[in-house]
């Protein structure tokens, strides 16, 4: 296949930008939109050039010309789309997180046959720091890994004029908050730096659901958690070490890091200005820093079309995408052990 036609369903925030890399991967033609209000949809083709509109997810898995879809709307409803789009003989890219639950994976795994099925968590992994980072720590010079960790704290900042969209505190339309709207990026990211090597066995959590004083800042009927933290420990010892949290009573606080039996690396995931990649290497006369990278990175950039173009090589080139199902399974079965962790205050065994 030398040119995959896109249909992306839900035109609300992400589904645009999809559309717009339809436009920008050269091996992608976007070619139908929908989603239930109509004027979103139509605005969408109409500022990009898309040919076909349709009201519904249903109508636009009926177009048979149609070869693979985005899903970009929320959580709840997407497995139940999946499944539709696989059975209509439809690649899926999924946006995050993956689905609610990891049965909800395992249904989608069990339906997809031979067709190419992906996730967008994989995003951060494209920046140019995590390239860097990906190849020296591919050649395994921390040693033996000990503890990989993610601290980002994110303060409350006062009402916003307009609230943020009703499911992303929602457990019934996203699955959950916090975990589910950054952890799968966090875990995508931290799995993928190193290699997807390690095997999380076991997880200690506890979750939080927004302060009091800054309820006023998110939708009504926002009960899903805005703060967790977890320690997930991996059959070969090494620990995670996952923190994040927003409408915090805190100041803002960051800390990413990779340590190993002979050195430790520290990194920043999120985009920022003067970001450094930076080696400290255990010798003899203590540890010495190397920096390995120096930059800036936006929001925005070629990495911004990198799940769509990822998706779209792999249909062409008969592989699976960065983050398929398999992959995904990983990060959901941590997650759903981090919530059950957190209901329970007791240890949740993955895998067993």
């Amino acid at each position: 296949m030398d040119k995959v036609r896109i249909g992306v369903i839900g035109c609300g925030v992400m589904g645009p930008r999809h559309v717009e890399s339809a436009v920008n991967v050269q091996r992608a033609e976007p070619l139908a939109v929908a989603d239930l209000i109509a004027s979103k949809a139509a605005a969408t083709a109409e500022k990009f050039g898309v040919p076909r509109v349709y009201r519904s997810g249903d109508e636009l898995l009926d177009d048979p010309d149609v070869d693979a879809v985005v899903l970009a709307f929320p959580a709840a409803t997407r497995t139940a789309m999946a499944l539709k789009a696989f059975a209509r003989g439809k690649h899926v890219l999924t946006e995050k997180p993956v689905a609610s639950t990891a049965g909800d994976v395992r249904r989608m795994i069990a339906a997809k046959g031979d067709l190419v099925a992906g996730c967008c968590s994989l995003r951060f992994l494209y920046h140019e720091h995590a390239q860097v980072a990906a190849a020296f720590l591919a050649d395994r010079p921390l040693g033996d890994l000990r503890l990989v960790r993610a601290r980002q704290l994110v303060p409350g900042r006062g009402k916003p004029a307009t609230l943020p969209p009703a499911w992303r505190l929602r457990r019934d339309l996203n699955g959950g908050g916090i975990l589910y709207n950054w952890g799968c990026y966090d875990l995508d990211y931290l799995l993928g730096l190193t290699g997807w090597t390690l095997r999380p066995r076991t997880v200690f959590a506890q979750a939080w659901p927004i302060p009091q004083r800054f309820a006023d800042q998110v939708a009504p009927e926002s009960d899903a958690e805005t703060y967790y933290t977890a320690l997930v420990r991996c059959e070969s010892g090494t620990i995670l070490s996952l923190e994040r949290g927003e409408y915090m009573p805190a100041a803002a606080d960051a800390a990413w890091q990779i340590i190993g039996e002979h050195g430790s690396l520290r990194l920043m995931m999120t985009p920022g200005e003067g970001k450094q990649l930076i080696h400290d290497e255990a010798t003899a006369d203590g540890v010495v820093a190397h920096v390995l990278w120096t930059g800036d990175e936006g929001w925005h950039g070629p990495h911004t079309d990198a799940p769509l173009r990822d998706f779209v090589d792999a249909i062409c080139d008969g592989r699976p995408p960065q983050t398929d199902l398999a992959r995904s399974l990983v990060i959901q079965e941590i997650t759903d052990a981090i919530i059950a962790s957190a209901a329970s205050g007791r240890c949740v065994e993955i895998g067993t």
